[in-house]
């Protein structure tokens, strides 16, 4: 019998797979983990490649959260399936939260797509394209981010019960992944050099109560905290109601978790909040956030509000204008209010007029441009740890620990004058500072 070689080549798939991603960080995730098997079948895959060929087998990972997120995933499926009518794609698959929930309506207006297949179709769609799931590479991934950091999926799903949120129609009901096999995907992406985890969820405050019947989140973090090469672990989605104090405590023992919260708020008015369903009332908030100030000094917290949502009238509106002048949040972002299909508040009549809710959302997003110019002055002077991203015409470009990708202020570093290895930690020394950008040099 004739042994294989260890020297021969690996027979990789004629067809090549580009994978394209649309929305949130929860999405990338999924379509690493999607890449890694697709890897471990011997596929030769790429993510969102510029050129495509003919045989190119394009899998399209969609959002289906607001409307502007849903015209995009819609507007993808169309440009690729007039590629497919022109020959110059081969195969087209969707997958995602907008197949999850608009199946039907997709198969019936874009007829030439080869499948749709919704957010827990892992297994079949792997099948779809002549690829098995195997198990064994289960928490193996094909970053798309750059390798030093990485966003890190600790749960699946909601059991919040938002009234303006499609989230559980696509996502289903929260499901935590065990604390060993977390630590063990960590471990290996440390390995591969991620020194970032961005821990993601729908709700990471939920983490652990439906498999260790109660919240978990501290211990997780401890044993990820333990985690060799692991120097920054940051958390995002966190929810107001029911939010685990103790979480902090391990935020104050260990120095690499990050002093940093995304707590996405919505609004603060008791009418808006009641009817959001959201669990929490305005006075309740205000105290919660002073709490985490109080125990975690310099903490930077970064927040997320809703405008015109159903009934929001201009006292509502006033209301929040004020709390958000006077809590100066160190992040915020605004979004307008999306009138979607199934949700409790789709039940509501939808009154406020789309351009008296980005007049609301604008003024909202001014008042934080203030906020932000005056907390950036207050840190020229001073020296922050970064870490460095990326390289950007003549400029290093980084961010501290009170920063996430993309949404998030950045450090520029003039690179005729200074030199830094995307991915490492440098010490810089802040000299000036915009709205949304500090601007340093890199001390020894």
């Amino acid at each position: 019998m004739k042994t294989k070689s260890v020297s021969e080549p690996v027979l990789k798939s004629k067809q090549r797979i580009n994978v394209v991603t649309l929305g949130c960080s929860k999405n990338i995730y999924d379509s690493e983990i999607l890449m890694g098997q697709l890897k471990g079948n011997h596929f030769d895959v790429v993510h969102e490649a510029e050129v495509v060929g003919s045989d190119d087998i394009i899998v399209i990972n969609t959002c289906g959260f607001i409307d502007n997120a849903k015209q995009e995933s819609i507007d993808t499926i169309l440009q690729y399936s007039e590629l497919k009518d022109q020959g110059k794609v081969g195969k087209v698959i969707v997958t995602g939260c907008l197949s999850e929930r608009y199946k039907p309506e997709l198969e019936a207006e874009i007829t030439n797509i080869d499948a749709y297949f919704g957010t827990n179709d892992l297994q079949n769609l792997l099948k779809s394209v002549g690829a098995d799931y195997k198990h064994e590479l289960i928490g193996e991934r094909l970053l798309t981010t750059p390798s030093h950091f990485a966003y890190f999926k600790i749960a699946e799903g909601c059991n919040r019960p938002c009234s303006f949120c499609a989230i559980p129609l696509m996502r289903g009901k929260h499901l935590s992944q065990p604390i060993e096999q977390l630590v063990k995907d960590a471990q290996n992406l440390a390995k591969n050099g991620t020194k970032e985890l961005i821990l993601i969820a729908q709700d990471l405050t939920y983490y652990g109560l439906d498999i260790y019947g109660k919240r978990n989140l501290n211990e997780l973090l401890r044993q990820l905290s333990d985690v060799n090469g692991i120097e920054w672990i940051r958390l995002q989605y966190a929810y107001p109601s029911g939010f685990p104090m103790e979480i902090l405590d391990v935020m104050n023992e260990r120095d690499n978790i990050c002093k940093y919260l995304d707590m996405p708020l919505q609004h603060i008015s008791d009418n808006m909040l009641k009817s959001m369903r959201r669990g929490i009332t305005k006075q309740k908030t205000i105290d919660l956030v002073n709490s985490i100030r109080d125990k975690v000094p310099g903490i930077a917290m970064r927040t997320t509000l809703i405008t015109g949502y159903p009934g929001e009238t201009q006292k509502d509106f006033e209301e929040m204008q004020q709390w958000v002048e006077e809590t100066r949040f160190d992040r915020l972002g605004c979004f307008t209010y999306s009138h979607e299909e199934k949700t409790h508040a789709h039940s509501l009549v939808d009154n406020v007029p789309d351009e008296v809710k980005q007049e609301r959302a604008d003024l909202i997003m001014e008042i934080q441009q203030g906020i932000s110019f005056d907390k950036n002055q207050e840190k020229i002077g001073n020296t922050y740890k970064v870490l460095i991203d990326k390289k950007d015409g003549n400029y290093f470009v980084g961010r501290t620990e009170y920063d996430s990708p993309e949404v998030d202020n950045e450090v520029l570093i003039d690179a005729t004058i200074d030199y830094a290895t995307i991915g490492s930690f440098v010490k810089v020394k802040i000299d000036t500072a915009e709205d949304f950008d500090l601007y340093g040099h890199i001390v020894k």
